[in-house]
């Protein structure tokens, strides 16, 4: 669609349908900020109303069940959000890509150099050449574009900011260069491909899938190249819940190895049961073998491995909650999995400074609100950033002003299921 034409559309509704499709009741609201987005692209990409003019949008994600599961090839349960990130992309005929994200400096990559830069390790650049290097593998023509995206995407929040960018990108992509042919999963390996090989993180698939996918999805990995995805209807208001989202506004910087500290471990603890992942081992085998695991692997090894096997178990039990509509289960087996993130998983502290623990003071202040009612857990990676509860909504005032008072205004997000995984909204 050309530029002018889409303006026009925006600010006068024609475009209202379709963006109801992805945003519900929000429609209008995304309206005006997708013009917004256009006339900023404009002011940074100037170019005349008749550019060929593209817009996206791909969620962010929340992890339900399954913390740290999917990298050893295990289940996981998780939902898109209602914050996503958001583009207006235009061909610009070169072999260049250039995308300019709000407040941030224009990544630029050139598509005749598409070899891992060392440089570039933990930027945005290298998710943009990782992607396009990826699908000149897969066989696809990639060519330039210019692109200007926003985001509502908590950063260091376990929302995947970093996942939703990837497959962004990549969905950009597929409809500007492959067709729009690459599926949901397909779209997913991709952006997993470029965090691990090219930004230099050694994340799942979970992030990149749940993004890609929309609504709540089962995910089995025990086939990485080809996941067993479910997806599952889960309407949490009928059941008279609210899903926060608590930032401890603790930041990421010099995390990395603890994050690589859990596949690398989880990972030892396989190779000694003759594994190359957790998932294809037998947990028999592990308590068999417990004393010798523990003499080479390490106690804090061994008692991620036990998380692993748990949460494993516990993926498809809290999907058949969901699916019979039993709820309360649902929120037992998350309480369970909050616990076993916290004792064995180890992931809510880092103890680098043993004073500095924001996310456990943020739990043990959730489940005092709570009163047994509800559930709260990790968020994600873990370490800072987030927690996640689900709240009555009869506490959801007194929850959200406690915990703010608490972390700081603003930190409590309420948020929903978002149906629309990535998608093109217009062209």
């Amino acid at each position: 669609m050309r530029r002018g034409e889409l303006l026009r559309e925006l600010s006068g509704g024609g475009l209202r349908g379709r963006l109801s499709q992805v945003y519900g009741a929000g429609a209008a609201e995304a309206a005006v900020r997708l013009r917004e987005l256009v006339l900023e692209y404009a002011g940074t990409f100037p170019c005349d109303e008749s550019a060929d003019t593209w817009l996206f949008s791909t969620p962010g994600r929340t992890e339900l069940g399954g913390n740290h599961t999917d990298h050893q090839r295990g289940a996981a349960l998780a939902g898109s959000v209602n914050l996503d990130t958001i583009a207006c992309v235009v061909p610009n005929r070169s072999r260049t890509i250039r995308i300019k994200s709000r407040h941030h400096r224009i990544a630029e990559v050139n598509l005749d150099d598409l070899s891992i830069h060392p440089a570039e390790t933990g930027s945005s650049p290298s998710l943009v050449r990782g992607v396009a290097a990826r699908l000149t593998r897969l066989g696809y023509a990639v060519g330039g574009f210019d692109a200007y995206t926003t985001t509502r995407v908590l950063r260091g929040s376990g929302l995947s900011s970093s996942a939703a960018f990837e497959v962004l990108v990549c969905t950009i992509m597929s409809h500007l260069f492959c067709d729009a042919s690459l599926s949901p999963v397909q779209l997913a390996q991709v952006g997993q491909y470029a965090e691990n090989v090219y930004f230099g993180k050694p994340c799942g698939l979970l992030d990149q899938l749940s993004c890609a996918a929309g609504g709540v999805i089962s995910a089995d990995f025990r086939d990485p190249g080809a996941p067993a995805v479910r997806k599952v209807q889960v309407d949490l208001a009928a059941h008279g819940y609210a899903l926060c989202i608590v930032d401890s506004r603790a930041s990421h910087a010099d995390l990395t190895d603890d994050y690589a500290a859990i596949p690398r471990e989880m990972g030892e603890v396989a190779l000694c049961l003759g594994c190359q992942a957790l998932g294809e081992a037998d947990p028999r085998q592990f308590w068999e073998q417990l004393p010798h695991l523990r003499a080479v692997c390490g106690d804090r090894a061994v008692l991620r491995a036990l998380h692993f096997f748990a949460d494993d178990r516990r993926v498809p039990l809290q999907r058949e909650a969901l699916e019979r509509g039993d709820f309360e289960t649902f929120l037992a087996l998350t309480r369970q999995s909050g616990r076993s993130s916290f004792m064995y998983l180890q992931n809510v502290s880092s103890y680098q400074d043993s004073r500095f623990q924001p996310v456990a003071v943020l739990l043990a202040a959730a489940e005092e609100l709570l009163a047994g009612r509800g559930a709260c857990r990790i968020h994600g990676g873990g370490f800072a950033g987030t927690i996640q509860a689900f709240v009555p909504l009869d506490q959801l005032e007194d929850f959200t002003g406690s915990m703010e008072a608490l972390a700081g205004p603003g930190t409590c997000h309420v948020l929903s299921i978002r149906s629309a995984g990535s998608v093109l909204l217009a062209r």
